[in-house]
């Protein structure tokens, strides 16, 4: 459908460097081994991937395919075993606040309230930030996510899709250029699963941060991308396929559904996964 590589001829300079002006993330010949009694077991090779400023990228692909392997590459989480990912032009050499990331469980900090855990990344970003400055800025993302009664809440007294919200306030929060999503809907029951992407697409929308999320989920691709990309499975897994969605923005589900491309995108990828 669509190259993985996106050709642009615009440029800046940075520190002498001509840097491509629209791609924010360039994931170039990428390789990921790991060695075993019986010889390297090669998860990912040759994966060619740009994703531009403010594009939302959804991946799927089989379980096994290293999906999340790459996902844990790009926000510096797990070496590089070959070629090299960059943002705005800047090599990926481990984890940064220009990479926010949200998991599928959102790991907060038990003991602590909801504008604790966001606090945590907006206290460390914005050091030069005033504590009332600081405090605002955990509020506001606390208050998008629907969260109004629930600063001073401890952790351990929300449910799973209350914190969860936490997780994105908290990843928003730390203003990231690239917001990097591993199935964070993946352990969530329907309703609460489709309140909560209406909530990161409406906030997105909003920030335009570039964003790539990991998807088992056919129609939470679409619903959410600019470009699905389609992994190979593994093992050697790169890219198989890109299918533009060219649906308008800001959507919503009820023109998705009614859209009369929706149902040539969906067959498109239930077609290659099936094959």
């Amino acid at each position: 459908m669509n190259s993985a590589t996106i050709d642009t001829k615009d440029s800046y300079l940075e520190n002498g460097i001509y840097y491509p002006s629209k791609v924010m993330l360039d994931l170039k010949d990428l390789k990921k081994v790991y060695p075993t009694p019986k010889g390297d077991y090669v998860v990912l090779e040759n994966l060619n991937l740009q994703i531009m400023k403010e594009e939302f990228v959804t991946i799927i692909g089989h379980s096994g395919c290293g999906k999340t392997t790459m996902l844990s590459m790009i926000a510096g989480l797990n070496p590089i075993s070959g070629g090299n990912i960059s943002v705005l032009g800047n090599p990926v050499k481990g984890p940064g606040p220009d990479r926010g990331v949200i998991f599928q469980s959102p790991s907060l900090m038990p003991w602590m309230t909801a504008l604790q855990n966001v606090l945590l990344g907006v206290n460390q970003v914005f050091p030069h930030a005033t504590k009332k400055q600081r405090i605002d800025i955990a509020k506001y993302y606390l208050h998008k996510v629907g969260l109004d009664g629930a600063f001073n809440k401890k952790a351990t007294e929300l449910s799973q899709g209350m914190q969860q919200r936490v997780g994105i306030a908290r990843a928003f929060a730390i203003k990231p250029k690239v917001l990097l999503l591993d199935e964070p809907f993946g352990m969530l029951d329907s309703l609460t699963r489709g309140e909560l992407q209406d909530i990161l697409i409406e906030i997105w929308n909003k920030e335009k941060i570039t964003a790539v999320m990991i998807t088992h989920d056919v129609d939470e691709a679409i619903f959410l991308a600019d470009r699905v990309v389609m992994m190979t499975s593994g093992p050697k897994a790169k890219i198989g396929d890109v299918l533009n969605i060219d649906f308008e923005r800001p959507r919503t589900r009820k023109s998705v559904l009614e859209h009369q491309d929706y149902y040539k995108y969906r067959k498109h990828l239930i077609d290659f996964l099936e094959h």
